[in-house]
């Protein structure tokens, strides 16, 4: 298919379609955060620490061992992510073990992975 095979040449409005999708279209705030979400899972450390989470629960040593990194630099993307509600953490004595915050979350970061591993 050639380039302008893709190039509309009407001039017709569908009102039905136009109406029915501005009805539906959610607020400037919604897109606003859809877009942070998906900017923190853009993050190749923090998709990296996702999948890990993904795997398994995890404490900060383990993740600075499975990734090759510092406590520190994984304790700064935990804090990122977990104070935007993807990740969640929970104390066991000393310990304090992170895992994704909720199924929609593991959803999403498995359907992306799902998606460019499709692409290869």
């Amino acid at each position: 298919m050639s380039r302008n095979e893709f190039i509309c040449d009407c001039n017709i409005i569908h009102q039905e379609v136009v109406a029915k999708v501005l009805k539906n279209m959610p607020s400037d705030k919604v897109f606003k955060n859809l877009a942070h979400f998906y900017k923190l899972l853009g993050d190749e450390t923090r998709s990296r620490i996702l999948f890990a989470l993904d795997q398994e629960e995890m404490c900060v040593c383990d993740l600075a061992n499975v990734l090759g990194m510092t406590k520190s630099s994984i304790s700064h993307q935990l804090s990122l992510l977990r104070k935007n509600n993807i990740v969640k953490a929970r104390r066991s004595g000393k310990e304090v073990y992170y895992a994704l915050d909720d199924e929609h979350v593991v959803q999403t970061f498995e359907v992306g992975l799902l998606y460019i591993k499709h692409e290869d």
